[in-house]
């Protein structure tokens, strides 16, 4: 193999590192309880009622907190089964490895029952080794992998070398 080949399959193993995410979610976080304020609510009763928050709405589950204008949170079976979160969105998760991640975008639909994130509208991630930016952005807590693209957007990635500070991967170019 050549060095430029070398280099190349180098760039593409970090790449995948980055983009599909070597770690998932804190898997404990799930199994906490979800507990959520905001400034105003109107929710229905029942099993499978919905609930809608306005006026810098957090949600907090384990160590996954989410700063939101709105949120609609449905549920089925008495348990919340989908968080429509808009307005702004920032989310942090610590990952089972250690690391954290640093989220914002315009709209997180977040299916709870299947642990699947998908943000929407200039979305940002970033994480200790690189930062991710796009339109679309889905995000399995259970797997930890992430796919990005569509909506005529493109994704732009940036991965730092392993020995690379944190906080050198702040900025994007």
């Amino acid at each position: 193999m050549s060095r430029s080949t070398d280099f190349l399959a180098g760039l593409l193993a970090a790449a995948l590192t980055v983009a599909c995410g070597a770690a998932a979610a804190r898997t404990s976080d799930r199994n906490q309880p979800m507990d959520i304020e905001s400034a105003r609510s109107t929710c229905g009763t029942g099993n499978n009622a919905s609930c809608t928050l306005t006026g810098n709405v957090t949600l907090v589950q384990g160590t996954l907190r989410v700063k939101a204008e709105k949120a609609v949170i449905q549920q089925a079976g008495g348990n919340p089964s989908r968080a429509l979160l808009s307005g702004g969105v920032s989310l942090q998760q610590e990952m089972d490895d250690g690391d954290r991640i640093d989220a914002t975008s315009d709209n997180i639909d977040y299916d709870l029952r299947n642990e699947i994130m998908v943000f929407t509208g200039n979305v940002v991630i970033r994480q200790q080794r690189g930062t991710l930016n796009g339109q679309r952005v889905v995000y399995n807590l259970k797997t930890g992998q992430v796919e990005s693209g569509g909506d005529g957007g493109r994704v732009k990635m940036r991965i730092l070398p392993k020995d690379t500070p944190a906080d050198a991967g702040k900025g994007m170019p």
